[in-house]
């Protein structure tokens, strides 16, 4: 269920978008998923559960783009990213007002994060979490690279969106340091981090498979 207009005050969205997609070999947050750009599918969503969204592309993207009727209302901007994850999540911030409250940042490349996930997330800050992660179990045996299996009990994978209390987040980027996720970067500052449900269908595109798995998955009515 998407969040009604009361759920959504003082809630902004960043969607990270920026990325080259050097590993996937195409820029793919502008890939055609089922009928829809990966961004587009990523961007409705969280546009259900925020009055506010900003959506950071690449540079060279931002001139030309015009905000689809899809997106809705709630987003406001599109800006430039950076050379860096955390900076371009910071290139977002930027925009956010100072009136947020709860402030959601995430991955353009993760099209198939569901409503539950958000409200859980939302839900998790709005009780006083620092920051709230969806997480799933790992189910693969892990091992070291000098030999050893890890305990697996003691591992989570970590998904977006993830939520913020609006100034722990601040506080933590104006540090200026960078990490593969906001959550690490408020967990430097002090703050503290609370897992949430995430899903199993919701899967960072890395890899040409991984699309072909995600449109699978919405065969299926995985979204």
């Amino acid at each position: 269920m998407s969040g009604d207009r009361a759920s959504r005050r003082g809630v902004w969205a960043i969607v990270v978008a920026a990325g080259s997609g050097s590993r996937f070999g195409a820029p793919k947050q502008f890939l055609d998923l089922a009928g829809q750009r990966v961004i587009d599918r990523s961007v409705t969503v969280a546009a259900r559960h925020a009055e506010g969204v900003v959506v950071v592309l690449p540079g060279e993207r931002v001139a030309d783009a015009a905000i689809p009727p899809t997106w809705g209302d709630a987003v406001v901007a599109v800006v430039a990213g950076a050379d860096s994850r955390a900076g371009s999540a910071r290139a977002g911030l930027a925009v956010v007002p100072a009136s947020a409250e709860v402030i959601l940042v995430h991955d353009g490349a993760r099209p198939l994060a569901d409503d539950a996930v958000y409200a859980a997330v939302i839900g998790a800050v709005r009780e006083g979490a620092a920051a709230a992660v969806p997480s799933v179990l790992v189910t693969d045996t892990i091992r070291r690279h000098d030999g050893g299996v890890v305990d697996r009990s003691e591992l989570v994978a970590v998904q977006t969106p993830q939520g913020f209390e609006a100034g722990a987040l601040r506080a933590a980027h104006a540090s200026g340091h960078d990490a593969t996720d906001d959550a690490t970067l408020v967990e430097a500052d002090g703050g503290t981090v609370v897992l949430v449900p995430g899903s199993a269908h919701n899967l960072k595109l890395t890899t040409p498979a991984d699309l072909i798995v995600a449109e699978a998955l919405l065969a299926e009515g995985g979204s």
